[in-house]
């Protein structure tokens, strides 16, 4: 036996009338692990870390031109709008009842792929949606398979991108459950929201919608242009809530204008009115 087992052993019988917790013989190789961490107490974060992260999220949005958004509020504990709706019917929802000065950013299509757009969404860490074409995105699937991975939503917006209001209802289901399973087979999880294109829908869209697994038709209240934002109120502001439409387009349907630059300028609109960016998904 190595002595100095032995030693600690015999310390431990002299001992024996004492204390006797901690007396049990360690090897070397014991005697030298560090010893396990406590968890009495959780740790505090340092004004120090607060203040660095602080930093990095203005650097960020400075690299882009922008000022930074107010970070968003914890997702409700109960979601606003319970999906799937009772009965089967599927709602069809344009802003999401809210009292937190949140929007929710949607892109549609997939037609421009632009590589500083997944930049800027790795650095601004913006919540947005997807809703997605097979005929715009069939070219380059990785490309939003890398957006998905920094939490982007993938959802349906038809495979062709028609006009559904000119076509019957087998051909309406065969647009929207042909998408479910692309999306499905290509990203792994089957979407749970679906957006018709341009805006146009019927009662036959709701029903195939229903029977490909959709549970809820997502339309908008505002829509980004280049610069502006085109909105369908009067009053022509953001509102608690609002869910905004904006497409994947580079500078050839932009006038010239990149799709990072849209962007910024949709943020630019959105924290002048004082808002911030939530995710839909946690909503609905």
């Amino acid at each position: 036996m190595d002595r100095r087992i032995r030693g600690a052993a015999l310390a431990c019988v002299l001992l024996a009338t004492g204390v006797a917790t901690g007396c049990t013989a360690k090897s070397p190789a014991e005697s030298r692990r560090p010893a396990a961490p406590s968890h009495s107490a959780s740790p505090t974060p340092s004004p120090r870390g607060e203040a660095g992260a602080r930093a990095g999220v203005e650097a960020a949005y400075a690299k882009w031109g922008l000022e930074p958004l107010a970070a968003p509020p914890a997702p409700p504990n109960a979601k606003p709008i319970a999906l799937p709706a009772a009965g089967g019917r599927v709602p069809v929802i344009s802003e999401i009842p809210t009292q937190q000065k949140v929007v929710f950013l949607t892109f549609d299509d997939g037609a421009e792929k632009d590589p500083e757009f997944v930049t800027m969404m790795r650095e601004l860490k913006v919540p947005f949606t997807m809703f997605l074409t097979d005929s715009a995105i069939s070219a380059d699937y990785g490309y939003f398979g890398g957006l998905q991975a920094l939490g982007g939503g993938v959802q349906n917006h038809t495979l062709t991108h028609p006009n559904l209001r000119t076509l019957g209802a087998a051909a309406q289901k065969q647009e929207i459950c042909g998408q479910q399973t692309k999306l499905k087979n290509r990203y792994g999880t089957l979407p749970r929201l679906f957006r018709p294109p341009y805006g146009n829908w019927n009662e036959d869209t709701r029903a195939a919608a229903a029977s490909c697994g959709v549970e809820a038709i997502v339309l908008w209240r505002e829509s980004m242009q280049i610069k502006n934002m085109q909105y369908q109120r009067g009053d022509k502001k953001l509102h608690p809530g609002d869910i905004v439409l904006a497409h994947f387009r580079g500078p050839s349907e932009l006038k010239g204008t990149t799709m990072t630059e849209m962007t910024a300028n949709l943020l630019r609109h959105i924290r002048e009115q004082g808002f911030t960016v939530a995710r839909l998904e946690d909503y609905l």
